[in-house]
């Protein structure tokens, strides 16, 4: 594959999109996880155990990097919330 025909985007978007579906989803699972990824690596040495660590090898060292390599690699997926019914008054 020529170098000019090849996407700066890795994982590819259309992956991202399939394992999330939605533009949307995309964007808050991956801001989310990045966030929970800069707390884990700002709170390394304080022996925290409540924050997950990165789930994939990545060559990255951008926290929004590496939520779309763990995305792309279905580490981390979107969970649905069911919302209940209102009740009329």
């Amino acid at each position: 594959m020529a170098e000019s025909n090849r996407s700066m985007m890795v994982p590819p978007i259309e992956t991202l999109l399939e394992r999330s579906g939605s533009k949307f989803v995309l964007v808050s699972l991956a801001s989310q996880r990045a966030r929970q990824i800069n707390d884990y690596y700002s709170k390394l040495g304080e022996g925290l155990g409540s924050i997950v660590p990165p789930q994939v090898e990545s060559t990255s060292v951008k926290s929004l990097s590496v939520a779309f390599d763990e995305i792309a690699a279905g580490k981390i997926v979107p969970e649905a919330i069911e919302e209940e019914p209102e009740e009329a008054e």
